[in-house]
């Protein structure tokens, strides 16, 4: 697998609590905010990588995640989330949730290590602001 770029995800309990904690606290530098306004999330930056938090402890995004490793994601940009879904199904690997557009306009499917950690694969569909962002 081609891995573009990455990034953990966490769900916490208190959104606004934790966003505070990692921006003032520890004084990591915010490299996005995206979604609703009344309930945002961020992205950090994290070194060479990424920490976003967004939704709540425990949130599968639908209530769909198969008893993954609740909170704590792996977030996996790919080329093409359709192809490494049906290589990785081949391989054995547990598929969460099949491949779909969200609503943020992104291409996921979200799939498990081998303890139940979900890992989110990725794809920026042409035209989506990733790919239009200079930040």
């Amino acid at each position: 697998m081609e891995v573009l770029s990455s990034r953990i995800l966490l769900r916490p309990n208190a959104l606004e609590r934790s966003r505070r904690f990692y921006a003032e606290t520890l004084g990591l530098a915010v490299y996005r905010e995206f979604g609703p306004p009344d309930h945002p999330g961020v992205v950090f930056f994290l070194g060479q990588g990424f920490l976003e938090l967004s939704g709540s402890g425990g949130d599968g995004g639908d209530g769909d995640d198969a008893g993954a490793g609740e909170g704590v994601s792996l977030w996996l940009q790919v080329r093409d989330v359709a192809a490494e879904e049906e290589r990785l199904r081949r391989a054995g690997v547990t598929v969460l949730r099949e491949a779909r557009t969200e609503p943020w306009g992104l291409i996921e499917a979200w799939i498990a290590d081998p303890d139940g950690h979900r890992i989110v694969l990725v794809q920026v569909p042409p035209g989506h602001p990733l790919r239009r962002d200079p930040r």
